[in-house]
Parts: C-alpha cells; sequence; structure tokens
C-alpha cells in the first residue's frame, strides 16, 4: 500500500491597495481568487502561470503584485 502526500499551500497577492487575491496549490493544481470574487478565476498548471493569469485579472495598469505565502 502506498500513499500520496499533497502539499496544499496557500499565496495572498498584495497590491498597491492591499489584498489583490489569492492562488492555492492544491492536487487539482493552482487556483485564483481574487479579493472579494464568489468564485475561482481558474485553476493553472504550475505557479508562475497561476501568477500571471492573477496580475492580468488587476486593473489595467497595475505592477506586479507582491505574494506571500500563508
Amino acid at each position: 500500500m502506498s500513499t500520496t502526500e499533497t502539499h496544499h499551500a496557500l499565496w495572498v497577492a498584495y497590491g498597491a491597495s492591499g489584498v489583490a487575491g489569492s492562488i492555492r496549490k492544491d492536487d487539482e493544481g493552482y487556483t485564483v481568487t481574487m479579493a472579494g470574487a464568489d468564485t475561482t478565476a481558474g485553476t493553472y498548471p504550475s505557479m508562475e502561470v497561476a501568477k500571471s493569469a492573477l496580475h492580468s485579472r488587476m486593473p489595467a495598469g497595475s505592477d506586479w503584485p507582491r505574494f506571500q505565502e500563508h
């Protein structure tokens, strides 16, 4: 019998005006949720793709957010 252990993690993205969203790592991939949203913005295969997806959903001209693991 084998067991698989998955690392679950959460990163919060901070923009100029506060929390912009979050990225959650789970068995499915990296799931982006924007701050204040009722639904996710998608699940992506890598952290880099998820970061880009989150940034692309921020207001036009926003600086790259600071990501902090929680």
